[in-house]
């Protein structure tokens, strides 16, 4: 008979193991799911406490408790604070030497540890196979679950194994918690491990909520390195200790040059380290009282420090997933912490790279089995991915990592991996299927992955221009609610004055109507400013050449002054009813929910209507000049130490000779990016023309000579963002 776990008891444990008094919301309930002979699927916040619930739940089991955790880092982290607190816990990955993991692994047949920590590939190692089989697991824990779902932001096939992996080891219990589940992910992951398939009764599904409100979020824009790079000391310096999340192991050497030039001692951490470095790093950033760290986003999953006071982002994270996890690394003691995007749009093209190495094309999956195939044949191979990607011919090593998945998947290989080293040993299966159709179908799944990586980055970019509260905007994107217009945490509420949503009246609702239908007319060809143009009835040559003089819309609010007609846009789409592209181009487009509120038919429409004079800011239209640095005057109710606001130099403004120097340099990457030449992006006369005058808006820099309507709808907006650093 089952023992009979009351809220008494469970806390009376609580207090044994962990020296708590108390548990966190939706921690007791997800205990007792599990010990009640329930499946659990947990989506709680970073910092919540996420891994208590399965390390409590393994100590009032019997037998051993499986930890399936993608990181070495975390492993280590988990398991030294578990020893610490005297309970029996181990780690079975590639920085255990031989000898060691032979220890281990006997220790394991033995019944020493509670729980034991592998990644997922340690179930195609044998002996670790054979270990398992000999011992009675009770609870399979897979940590950072959506790492299983091919809709996650952190897709790893090895996770697709464990399916096959629950059969064999028969019926064990499963807790798969994460904290980046949007709906869609958390019915695929219950889905791709069979929870909801007899005899299991399906899980019990827990979200405790996403929201951080002592998180503040800031988008910088910054048009150069060196605007980033002085942004970034002013964070360090006012913050002291935190992380800086960079996109490639590149750019984190490099940014640690830099820091380390300017007196600042990082410690460094990517994927490309060897284990022991990774190793020594992570104590490190432990044992400091104030470490700065620069890494990939290899490191922090499940570090258990809370007192990091900001988290900044050098480069922009591939989705809303991604930058959720990784800022939510900052502040998990409660205490307030700062969180702070730096963005330029050409750094989304390392994205776009790493969406082609996770979404590889069919002709280089055929390039990489072949060689795989003309290799193994007749005796198995040892070697890293680089390997592979040589003898392949393949330069992107993340895409050949993705094909030697897929091609496992289609069960024409078996891979194991090698102790102590970033080797595996590949060997070929029997192979009844030479039309290699499970090969073709899986790749042909990739057309669809892709897209929605594809939309995940947008997503990603439509935040970064969000006018509207960018933590409300993160809620309703992992299906949460927020519960206010306005969170008073993030730079966009906190550099306006609050306003309240409100039924539009009569008037108000002529206005709104105006717009949408002239929205509609332009059929998401053009920018925000081209449509106040329009029902401005302005006779500019951009609108005559379209001939958009002749729209009904034409002239309808020529009462109104184009900054009034911007700021009733940018409320519209702050309430979902219409959207800006996040390209340069920043064309309209209308929403499903104009369409209804166009016509009044969507019940209790609610809007911030803009004040009387309309004068929104400009970077909150998506339209006119985007500031580089913001000064936000900090709440009373988090107080915040902001940085000091960027200068252009140490003598005040930028010169035009420099301003003209930065434009240069932007014009050379543009050409290179659409492999034109430069002066059909702009010529230097243009260049130093725009230098000279220092224009603040569009019609500024539409005056500049050589700088035509066209020019300025394609480029204007990135020609004003290079500019802003001098304001």
């Amino acid at each position: 008979m089952e023992a009979v776990w009351t809220d008494a008891r469970l806390h009376e444990e609580l207090r044994k193991h962990f020296g708590h008094v108390a548990f966190r919301e939706g921690q007791a309930e997800a205990v007792k799911t599990v010990l009640n002979g329930r499946d659990a699927v947990l989506v709680m916040p970073t910092g919540s406490g996420k891994s208590l619930c399965y390390q409590l739940t393994a100590l009032l089991m019997p037998g051993v408790t499986v930890v399936i955790s993608p990181l070495i880092a975390l492993m280590k982290d988990q398991v030294d604070a578990l020893e610490r607190k005297g309970i029996a816990a181990t780690f079975l990955n590639s920085s255990v030497d031989g000898s060691e993991m032979a220890y281990r692994l006997d220790g394991l047949r033995q019944g020493r540890y509670k729980l034991v920590y592998v990644a997922p590939e340690r179930f195609r190692n044998r002996r670790f196979a054979d270990a398992l089989a000999s011992v009675t697991v009770s609870l399979l824990t897979i940590d950072e679950a959506h790492c299983i779902s091919q809709w996650g932001h952190d897709f790893r096939p090895d996770y697709l194994n464990l399916k096959y992996v629950l059969e064999r080891l028969g019926p064990v219990r499963v807790m798969a918690v994460t904290a980046t589940a949007t709906p869609d992910v958390r019915d695929d992951i219950i889905a791709q491990l069979g929870l909801n398939a007899p005899p299991r009764l399906g899980p019990v599904v827990s979200v405790t909520g996403f929201e951080r409100p002592n998180l503040y979020l800031a988008v910088t824009r910054c048009p150069t390195h060196r605007h980033k790079f002085d942004r970034l000391v002013q964070i360090v310096e006012a913050y002291r200790c935190g992380i800086v999340y960079c996109s490639t192991r590149k750019m984190v050497e490099r940014v640690a040059a830099l820091l380390q030039g300017d007196g600042f001692k990082p410690i460094i951490y990517h994927g490309a380290m060897a284990d022991g470095e990774r190793t020594a790093a992570q104590e490190k950033f432990m044992a400091e009282a104030a470490p700065v760290v620069v890494a990939t986003n290899a490191f922090g999953m499940g570090v258990d420090r809370g007192d990091l006071r900001f988290v900044a982002h050098w480069d922009i994270p591939g989705s809303m997933e991604s930058y959720y996890q990784e800022v939510g690394r900052a502040g998990r003691d409660g205490a307030s912490a700062w969180c702070e995007l730096l963005f330029n749009y050409a750094d989304v093209a390392t994205q776009r790279f790493f969406l082609d190495g996770a979404n590889p094309s069919f002709a280089d999956i055929l390039a990489v089995w072949q060689a795989v195939r003309q290799a193994c044949e007749g005796q198995e191979v040892t070697c890293p991915v680089e390997a592979w990607a040589k003898l392949a011919k393949v330069k992107n090593d993340m895409e050949v990592r993705s094909i030697l998945g897929l091609i496992e998947r289609a069960k024409l290989i078996e891979r194991e991996v090698m102790p102590g080293s970033r080797s595996y040993t590949t060997r070929l299966l029997p192979n009844p299927d030479p039309g290699l159709t499970e090969l073709k179908k899986l790749a042909a799944g990739l057309g669809e992955k892709r897209e929605r990586d594809e939309r995940k980055l947008e997503t990603l970019l439509r935040f970064v221009d969000q006018p509207g509260c960018r933590q409300a905007y993160m809620l309703n994107y992992f299906g949460e609610v927020s519960r206010g217009h306005a969170c008073g945490n993030c730079d966009r509420c906190r550099s306006r004055t609050p306003v309240r949503l409100q039924p539009p009246d009569e008037a108000q609702w002529i206005i709104i109507q105006k717009v949408l239908s002239c929205v509609t007319r332009m059929q998401g060809r053009f920018d925000a400013t081209r449509v106040a143009q329009v029902l401005h009835g302005d006779r500019e040559e951009s609108v005559l050449r379209c001939e958009l003089d002749k729209l009904t819309t034409f002239g309808l609010l020529s009462d109104l002054s184009l900054a009034q007609i911007q700021a009733v846009i940018d409320a519209l789409r702050a309430e979902g009813c219409v959207d800006v592209t996040s390209d340069a181009r920043r064309l309209v487009a209308m929403l499903p929910k104009g369409r209804q509120v166009m016509v009044r038919k969507y019940e209790g429409f609610m809007l911030a209507w803009p004040n009387g004079k309309g004068r929104v800011r400009s970077e909150e239209l998506g339209v006119g000049r985007q500031a580089g640095i913001e000064r936000i005057k900090p709440s009373k109710r988090h107080e915040l130490h902001e940085p000091p606001r960027l200068k252009g130099g140490a003598g005040g403004a930028v010169s035009a000779q420099a301003l003209a120097a930065r434009l240069n340099q932007w014009v050379q990457q543009t050409a290179a990016a659409q492999k034109v030449e430069t002066f059909l992006i702009l010529n230097r006369q243009t260049v130093e023309a725009i230098a000279a005058a220092r224009p603040a808006t569009f019609e500024e820099l539409q005056a500049v000579k050589g700088m035509g309507p066209v020019k300025v709808q394609r480029f204007g907006r990135m020609i004003l963002d290079l500019l802003s650093g001098d304001a």
